[in-house]
């Protein structure tokens, strides 16, 4: 169990990461895409990622089958941590209303298609490699990692509920040092 919540964290924060590089491509008007106070992590991705590695051994030993499951547990993921921001938060982190082939705005077929193929690196080659370094984590750190992450996610969804998603931008108020 302490091995999923590494899972869950690392993958949060890779997706993160991910945004963060895609926004960039696109020239998005959002640049930042922190959904929590403090941590740099998207929990989308780690819950995408948790039901990814939670798929049958057999799904995931077939590319084909792990492209389909994972791009269906990807999107399920998505369309549930949507509905959950929305109905008891009030805040939306993205909409793919504009997008063809959306449910609800919240899922679409063309990123569906992508998480898919971001199932197949994720079991095939990311997974593989964390496994080993996760095992060796001490239980004392998942402990202080656990309970500092359950901070910042009851911190950042009452701020979530109160001001929207711009209560977690306080970082853009600050000013890098000028010269003098």
């Amino acid at each position: 169990m302490e091995a999923f919540f590494w899972y869950f964290l690392i993958y949060s924060f890779l997706g993160f990461l991910l945004e963060i590089i895609f926004a960039r491509l696109i020239h998005s008007s959002k640049p930042d895409r922190k959904c929590h106070l403090i941590l740099p992590v998207c929990p989308v991705y780690g819950l995408g990622a948790i039901g990814i590695l939670l798929l049958p051994g057999w799904v995931k030993a077939s590319p084909p089958l792990l492209y389909l499951g994972g791009a269906f547990m990807a999107t399920l993921a998505e369309w549930s941590l949507a509905f959950f921001y929305e109905k008891a938060l009030g805040v939306q982190f993205w909409n793919y209303h504009g997008l063809p082939l959306n449910f609800q705005g919240r899922v679409c077929l063309w990123f569906s298609l992508f998480w898919g193929l971001l199932a197949l690196p994720l079991c095939y080659l990311v997974q593989p490699a964390l496994a080993g370094w996760v095992s060796s984590i001490p239980t004392g750190l998942t402990l202080l990692a656990a309970l500092f992450y359950l901070g910042d996610a009851m911190i950042s969804l009452l701020i979530l509920r109160v001001r929207g998603t711009k209560g977690l931008r306080w970082y853009r108020s600050l000013r890098p040092f000028e010269a003098r």
